[in-house]
């Protein structure tokens, strides 16, 4: 069924049919419509794809270098590194010589010295009572003047003896009895001499004197004391106040070390090393422990005490090699590396051989010429081949 309608004073016209009022065709003119659409979609999906390519690509690019590390480096060239050995050790006197009683001993009256007086060779350094030693002494002294006066006295008969012996008073036997007895009465001289030096010189020794000139380090005794030839020492004296450090060193060590090197010594508690000279090297090495002693020479300073405790520090000679800071080596199972900056930029793991740790740094004993351009610090957080921004660190 067909409708017409016109309208004629708005010259229009309108046609409507019954195949366009059908329910398939609306559906058919949405899928027109959509179809439509999509293909505007994909015309201005590729506009932006093709116009704003550029622009992506650069912010992608800008992205990507914001993304690169930036890590310091240095050329370390090389330098001038003292080699040396370390050890600990005790410090002791050079020349430790003990002080006891030479003689019969006795009561001690007096002490003369404390620990830290210097004293000079024969210097009484205590006194021991010698009451009855000094009335032995001045009875041997009064039998020595008799003595004398006995000899004086055979001298002058046999000058008289020879006098009378040519008017034939006195006979020749007479005569050679006299010299007998003037020879007699001098040998008994002799005698009472030498009991009186003898005497003498044990009461000497009843003093306790200092053997050589020293530093005395202790004191073992007290006046009222007794004592005896088997007290012991009394006293321990350094020799010329010198002083040593006994360094207790690795066998492998040990053999690098040669008398007249140079070393520095700082005492346990104290930040001050003393300058010393090795004078000794140890012949054996403890079997026990694999360790020899090098002995240190050291002048005397009050700092430097007896018994105590210190490190040493042994020049053994120098060589020249590149210089880090401990922060740019590292290590893992195969063993200590760099990280160094190619030519391209990029972070590459270079192997090498620690030599001498100081204060100063890290000495390279191989794997590096000096040249290369050595990451300083954050090279646990690189990977080889990666691209880095290097940044190179002046030179101090």
């Amino acid at each position: 069924m067909n409708y017409e309608s016109s309208m004629t004073g708005n010259d229009t016209h309108y046609a409507l049919t019954d195949e366009n009022a059908r329910p398939g065709g609306s559906r058919r003119w949405i899928m027109i419509g959509a179809m439509i659409a999509l293909v505007v979609a994909l015309l201005a999906g590729g506009y932006f794809l093709r116009g704003g390519g550029s622009g992506g690509d650069t912010a992608a690019a800008k992205k990507g270098a914001q993304q690169v590390p930036t890590v310091t480096v240095a050329v370390p060239g090389r330098s001038a590194v003292a080699t040396a050995v370390t050890g600990t050790g005790t410090i002791a006197a050079r020349r430790e010589m003990p002080v006891g009683i030479a003689g019969e001993g006795g009561m001690v009256t007096r002490v003369l010295v404390e620990p830290g007086s210097w004293v000079s060779a024969g210097q009484v350094l205590a006194t021991i009572d010698r009451s009855v030693q000094a009335q032995t002494a001045a009875s041997l002294e009064a039998q020595t003047r008799v003595a004398r006066a006995d000899a004086a006295l055979a001298q002058s008969e046999l000058d008289r003896a020879k006098s009378l012996v040519d008017r034939g008073f006195v006979s020749k036997a007479d005569l050679q009895r006299k010299e007998a007895a003037r020879d007699q009465a001098a040998a008994r001289v002799r005698v009472a001499d030498a009991q009186l030096a003898e005497t003498r010189a044990r009461n000497r020794r009843l003093d306790i004197r200092s053997p050589a000139d020293g530093l005395v380090l202790t004191r073992g005794v007290e006046p009222g004391q007794i004592v005896s030839s088997g007290s012991g020492q009394l006293f321990r004296i350094a020799s010329g106040g010198q002083m040593e450090m006994r360094a207790q060193l690795a066998e492998t060590d040990l053999a690098r070390v040669r008398a007249g090197m140079t070393g520095q010594v700082t005492p346990v508690g104290s930040t001050e090393a003393f300058a010393g000279q090795v004078w000794q090297v140890s012949p054996i090495i403890d079997p026990q422990t694999r360790q020899g002693i090098a002995r240190i020479a050291l002048s005397y300073n009050p700092a430097l005490r007896p018994g105590g405790f210190a490190s040493a520090s042994i020049a053994v000679g120098g060589v020249e090699a590149p210089m880090l800071p401990e922060s740019a080596v590292m290590s893992d199972g195969k063993g200590n590396f760099v990280y160094i900056v190619d030519a391209q930029n990029k972070a590459q793991r270079r192997d090498v051989r620690v030599g001498e740790v100081s204060d100063a740094g890290v000495s390279i004993a191989s794997g590096l010429t000096g040249t290369e351009r050595v990451v300083l610090s954050a090279g646990a957080f690189l990977n080889p081949g990666q691209t880095v921004k290097p940044q190179l660190q002046a030179s101090r």
